[in-house]
């Protein structure tokens, strides 16, 4: 538990500066990799599914038994043993960087709509040449609300549950899926596995971060509109997961998300979720920053009350 805690700290203190060695642009670097092997061997359609399957399979071994074989490897060195885990875990988490993130494309609003796209095309797969602010204040919070369940509360479970192995494991699932597993023409076949593997290990955590938003924001917003809109606007998203956490937030807050955006120069037409009882605002982004802290320190608080009963 105090390892945990501790990365958590580590997070919320430090996010992940370039300095630093960090997995997630090792996984990065193996999956652009395999990427290329595949497609120069793979034969059809169903070569670069099954090329596909031998990615997931493959990183998800490496991903968690490096660490599990690393953490065994210095079990008789405790101090040492405990720092790596607490960094392997920090790693995983990325509740800073979101927030800052956020706030680089919110300060960039200031500067004119030419310097705020740039920002958010740092964060987001859609095109942002020809947002509006509207439309940037829209990506940008549907973007914080996505990332509060599969770049904070997602890898915390896991790592809950199976320490920082499973969480490395969950971190390369969910790598890959942003590398791999679009529905275009390119990645249909090749990030199939990729894409089902992500939806899988994302279900509980999706529907979690929903509840936790919710609960969290108790006498701060309106959670009655919140679990109404998450309840009712959960299916209005190509993802099974997404629209748990982006309801919640849009529910929360008062807004409307989804709809269209464009993606390799395609439009795409997303059904909306929330209902637009007002216009999105510049503070928004300040609120969906701490709804997403509030839902992270609920799930910490019940961890740290469940070890102390129940341990």
């Amino acid at each position: 538990m105090i390892d945990l805690l501790c990365a958590v700290g580590l997070d919320l203190a430090l996010g992940d500066p370039a300095w630093l060695p960090h997995p997630v642009r090792l996984m990065g670097t193996m999956i652009t990799h395999e990427e290329r092997w595949v497609r120069r061997f793979a034969r059809g359609n169903k070569g670069l599914m099954l090329g596909g399957f031998c990615i997931v399979l493959l990183n998800l071994l490496l991903a968690f038994g490096i660490p599990a074989l690393l953490l065994l490897f210095l079990r008789p060195y405790p101090l040492l043993s405990h720092l790596v885990n607490i960094y392997l875990l920090s790693t995983c988490f990325a509740a800073r960087c979101l927030r800052d993130e956020a706030l680089k494309v919110h300060y960039a609003l200031e500067q004119g709509l030419t310097e705020a796209r740039r920002q958010l095309s740092r964060i987001v797969g859609r095109e942002t040449a020809h947002l509006n602010e509207s439309e940037i204040l829209r990506a940008t919070v549907e973007t914080v609300a996505e990332n509060t369940a599969d770049g904070i509360i997602a890898p915390l479970l896991y790592a809950m549950i199976g320490g920082a192995p499973l969480a490395m494991a969950y971190k390369m699932v969910n790598t890959m899926d942003s590398m791999l597993g679009y529905m275009n023409e390119k990645y249909r076949h090749l990030g199939f596995f990729p894409a089902k593997t992500d939806d899988l290990v994302n279900y509980l955590p999706a529907r979690l971060t929903g509840g936790l938003m919710i609960a969290s924001s108790l006498f701060r917003f309106d959670v009655g509109n919140g679990f109404k809109i998450m309840i009712r606007d959960r299916r209005n998203h190509k993802s099974p997961n997404c629209a748990y956490s982006e309801g919640a937030m849009a529910g929360l807050l008062g807004i409307q998300l989804g709809g269209a955006n464009i993606y390799f120069g395609k439009v795409v037409e997303k059904p909306t979720i929330g209902d637009p009882q007002r216009p999105i605002v510049r503070n928004d982004v300040y609120k969906a920053i701490e709804i997403m802290f509030r839902t992270e320190l609920s799930l910490v608080v019940l961890y740290v009350l469940w070890n102390l009963v129940f341990k």
